[in-house]
């Protein structure tokens, strides 16, 4: 845990968001999008003792038997997401810095209008983009503007736990998986027993889980899900061609009756400002946009997008063009604050003593020609004022 602590801290004060430890390699942190060595070789023995520190004896146990292990956590006052695995140099850690804090959108250097895409009362809406691409960070900033605006019961299904939320005028239970349930299909089979308004699924990975994904949207729950994408269109045609080929046009049109919106963003480096931001593109369900969804024309999703500016829809070049107007930037703190438990508590400033107009010398005279100056901060009046003293106590015709 000292390894990661001293390493963790490092990559935070170099605002790096993830963290890379192999055994006999240096330690790696992806800055600005590029990697750079920031440390010497790691251990191999120091790593296999961090992992057992933090997996646990079973967690060890099922990391030694599969070889991957992914969990959440906080290292030395920053949540963390990290995944173990295996290779061919010995065991290895990629760490990603989540935020020291959950936010909402115009602290994630969102645009406002992804706000509409929790207006809707049920519906799916779906995050999408590459990895990397800061989609985690996004859902959260939507689940907080829930929390901030609306009495909701909301549901999260997680694999691992990242942001840690606290109730404001929502309820957000949040379960991890396989910690609080055994899988995604079960965990939303069980979430759909829990009263939600809202069911946050962290990604969709597999045909059953979109079946369910999209049922949940259908019978009255707003459905918050991810999804790995390079664009709107790949997402939602990537989601249909994921069921057999005979019950394609059935998911589809269950697609666009359900569809309240699709995000897809990239991080852009900003030169300009020396930070990164997201750069999305933003569909919502327009009837073109429904009527392409139904007839799997996902291609021409990109002419949708081009012509509904004034519907709302965003395209990249578009949200570019706005993203070069803005700047005033909310810039992340580049380190993280001090854990709740570690954090020291506020001393008073000891009051000030205001400075004496005159100060009253401690000693003062000529020893060996020279005038001893009681304090440095004199000024130039009161140091001539001490000489002028100090010459008239001199005997006569001494120099």
């Amino acid at each position: 845990m000292m390894i990661l602590d001293k390493w963790v801290e490092t990559a935070r004060s170099l605002g790096a968001s993830d963290l890379h430890l192999e055994t006999d390699t240096p330690v790696v942190a992806r800055i600005r999008g590029d990697l750079q060595t920031v440390g010497r070789i790691a251990a191999g023995e120091g790593l296999v003792q961090a992992g057992q520190d933090l997996l646990g004896v079973e967690g060890w146990a099922q990391f030694t038997a599969r070889g991957s292990a992914d969990i959440s956590l906080t290292i030395s006052g920053s949540r963390c997401r990290a995944s173990f695995f295996r290779t061919v140099r010995g065991i290895a850690i990629a760490i990603r810095l989540l935020a020291p804090s959950v936010k909402d959108l115009s602290a994630c250097n969102l645009h406002p209008d992804l706000r509409r895409l929790i207006d809707a009362p049920t519906g799916l809406v779906i995050i999408s983009g590459p990895t990397g691409s800061g989609k985690s960070t996004t859902l959260a900033a939507l689940i907080e503007e829930i929390n901030a605006s609306r009495a909701h019961n909301i549901v999260t299904l997680e694999s691992p736990l990242e942001y840690i939320f606290a109730n404001r005028r929502s309820f957000i239970r949040q379960r991890e998986i396989p910690t609080h349930s055994p899988s995604f299909e079960q965990g939303i089979i069980d979430a759909l027993r829990e009263n939600p308004d809202v069911l946050v699924i962290s990604e969709m990975r597999t045909p059953e889980v979109m079946r369910l994904t999209l049922n949940a949207a259908e019978t009255g729950h707003l459905v918050l899900a991810t999804m790995h994408s390079a664009n709107c269109a790949e997402a939602l045609s990537r989601l249909c061609m994921s069921f057999p080929s005979d019950i394609q046009a059935s998911i589809r049109a269950q697609l666009a009756d359900c569809l309240v919106g699709v995000s897809c963003q990239r991080l852009d480096f900003l030169s300009a400002h020396r930070l990164r931001v997201p750069r999305c593109e933003i569909l919502l369900p327009s009837s073109g946009a429904k009527g392409t969804i139904r007839m799997g024309n996902f291609s021409q999703l990109a002419n949708v997008l081009q012509a509904g500016g004034d519907e709302g829809m965003w395209t990249f070049d578009r949200y570019q063009r706005w993203m070069e107007q803005v700047s005033d930037w909310v810039r992340p703190a580049q380190t993280a604050p001090l854990h709740a438990s570690t954090q020291r508590p506020a001393v008073k400033p000891a009051p000030v003593q205001p400075a004496p107009t005159k100060p009253t010398p401690a000693r003062s005279g000529l020893t060996d020609d020279v005038i001893d100056v009681p304090s440095e901060d004199m000024d130039l009046a009161d140091l001539a004022e001490l000489a002028k003293k100090v010459f008239e106590r001199k005997p006569s015709g001494s120099r």
